[in-house]
C-alpha cells in the first residue's frame, strides 16, 4: 500500500522556516495553509511533514518523461500540486492520475516526485535529433501565445536532424483562418476561396530554412540546379532547386522526412497571422503592404538584372523569419507541398491532406523570379515540371 501519514507531525513554525529559506516555493505554502483549512488537520499537518521529507530528496533535475505533470502542461507546478492534494489517500485514478508511482495510493512518494520535478519538464528531442535550443526564445518567436504553445507539446523546439544537419523548429498544434488574403496590390485567385477554419492536431516540425544545395547532395550525390558553379561561390547554401515532385521523393525516403501538406505549411507560413504576407519584428502582426515585401522576402521586386551575380536565388536565411523563426517562407524558391491541388469547401477541416488524386501538384511561396502576388499566405501554384524557381522545406514527425 502507499505511504502513511506521519505520527509526528512537523510544528507550523518548522514548515514557515522552509519557506523563509527559500526550500519552498511560495505557492507551495500558500496550498499548504489552503489544505489545512480544507481538510481534517490530522491529514493537513500530515501532508505539510511530507513537504519536509520531499525537500530532503528533491532536485533541480527535470524528468525526462515529465510524469509529475499530472495536468500535461508542458511544467509541473502549482496546479499539479492542487490536484495531488485534493487526491491524497485515494487511488488518485480519475479525469488525472495524481498516483505518480503507480502504488495505489497518493501519498508522500507521489509528493516527492511532484517537487523534485518543480518547474519547466524537459522537452522531448526526436530520436533523430540532437537539440540545439530546448525551449523557444523570445527574440525568435516574440508571441507569447505561439510560445505557450509550443511549450505545451512538451517537444524540443529547436533541433538538428543528425543524418542532413537540417535545422528544424517546433510547429504546434492550433488553428487558423486558410484562404483568401490579398494585398493592397493583389486580389486573391479563385482557388484561394473559400475560406474556411482549419485545425492542425499534431505537432511536426519544419525545416527554418529550405533545403541548401549542401544538404541535397549529402543525401543524393548529385546536384540538379541551376545556380552552381564558380559563378556563384555561396551556391553549397542556396536552395537546391530544379527538382520535382516525384525527383524530391528519394531524398524524403532516405531522410525520413516529408513534404509538409498545404495546410501545414500555410499554417506555418502566417505563424499567427492573418494577413496577406506574415509578420516580424517590424510588423509582428503581419502586413497587407506589398511595399514591405523586401524584407522578408527575394521576388521580382529585388532580384538583380540578369547575368548579374544578384540574379536568381540567394543564401538561405538573408530575410527576415516569421514569428515561428522560419526564414523564405515567402520568395526565394516556391515549395512542394504534399498535396494535390484541389478546390476548398468552405466546411471547418480537421488535418486536411488535399485530394486523394489529381494532375497538378501545389507550389506555395512564391520566388525569386515572380512577383510579390505570388509571395501571399494564401497564394497557390501548378505545376507539373521542375525549374529554377522550384525547390523543397523539409518536415518531420516528432
Amino acid at each position: 500500500m502507499g505511504d502513511a501519514l506521519p505520527q509526528t507531525p512537523p510544528t507550523r513554525r518548522k514548515s514557515r522556516d522552509l519557506f523563509v529559506q527559500g526550500a519552498l516555493p511560495r505557492y507551495v505554502w500558500r496550498v499548504m495553509r489552503t489544505s489545512a483549512r480544507s481538510v481534517t488537520s490530522i491529514r493537513a499537518v500530515g501532508i505539510a511533514a511530507q513537504f519536509a521529507l520531499a525537500l530532503g530528496v528533491a532536485c533541480a533535475e527535470a524528468h525526462a518523461q515529465c510524469t509529475a505533470d499530472i495536468d500535461q502542461n508542458a511544467q509541473v507546478g502549482g496546479s499539479d500540486l492542487t490536484i495531488l492534494l485534493s487526491a491524497w489517500g485515494t487511488s488518485g485514478q480519475g479525469t488525472f492520475n495524481s498516483d505518480l508511482n503507480n502504488d495505489g495510493i497518493v501519498g508522500g512518494s507521489d509528493l516527492t516526485i511532484l517537487l523534485s520535478a518543480w518547474g519547466p519538464c524537459a522537452p522531448t528531442v526526436p530520436d533523430w535529433a540532437t537539440l540545439i535550443e530546448a525551449l523557444p526564445d523570445p527574440a525568435v518567436v516574440p508571441d507569447a501565445a505561439l510560445r505557450s504553445q509550443i511549450i505545451a507539446t512538451g517537444l524540443a523546439w529547436r533541433v538538428r536532424d543528425a543524418q542532413t544537419l537540417i535545422e528544424m523548429l517546433l510547429i504546434p498544434p492550433g488553428f487558423y483562418q486558410r484562404g483568401c488574403s490579398a494585398s493592397l496590390a493583389s486580389a486573391c485567385n479563385g482557388d484561394e476561396n473559400p475560406r474556411h477554419t482549419v485545425t492542425l492536431t499534431n505537432a511536426f516540425y519544419l525545416g527554418r530554412y529550405e533545403v541548401t544545395q549542401a544538404q541535397w547532395v549529402s543525401v543524393i550525390g548529385s546536384n540538379p540546379s541551376a545556380f552552381q558553379g564558380d559563378a556563384y561561390p555561396d551556391a553549397a547554401d542556396r536552395p537546391v532547386e530544379q527538382i520535382g515532385w516525384d525527383a524530391s521523393m528519394p531524398f524524403f525516403k532516405i531522410t525520413g522526412m516529408r513534404m509538409p501538406t498545404e495546410a501545414e505549411w500555410e499554417y506555418a507560413f502566417r505563424a499567427g497571422t492573418g494577413s496577406a504576407f506574415h509578420g516580424t519584428a517590424n510588423f509582428p502582426a503581419g502586413t497587407d503592404d506589398d511595399a514591405r515585401l523586401p524584407e522578408i522576402a527575394w521576388f521580382a521586386g529585388n532580384n538583380g538584372a540578369s547575368g548579374s551575380s544578384s540574379y536568381g536565388t540567394k543564401r538561405v536565411g538573408l530575410k527576415a523569419g516569421n514569428g515561428f523563426g522560419l526564414h523564405d517562407m515567402a520568395g526565394n524558391v516556391f515549395e512542394w507541398v504534399n498535396d494535390w491541388w484541389g478546390t476548398y469547401e468552405p466546411n471547418a477541416q480537421v488535418d486536411p491532406t488535399g485530394p486523394l488524386t489529381g494532375s497538378f501538384r501545389v507550389l506555395r511561396g512564391g520566388n525569386w523570379l515572380m512577383g510579390a502576388a505570388n509571395c501571399r499566405a494564401s497564394a497557390r501554384y501548378l505545376t507539373l515540371f521542375p525549374s529554377s524557381i522550384v525547390g523543397i522545406r523539409a518536415a518531420r514527425n516528432p
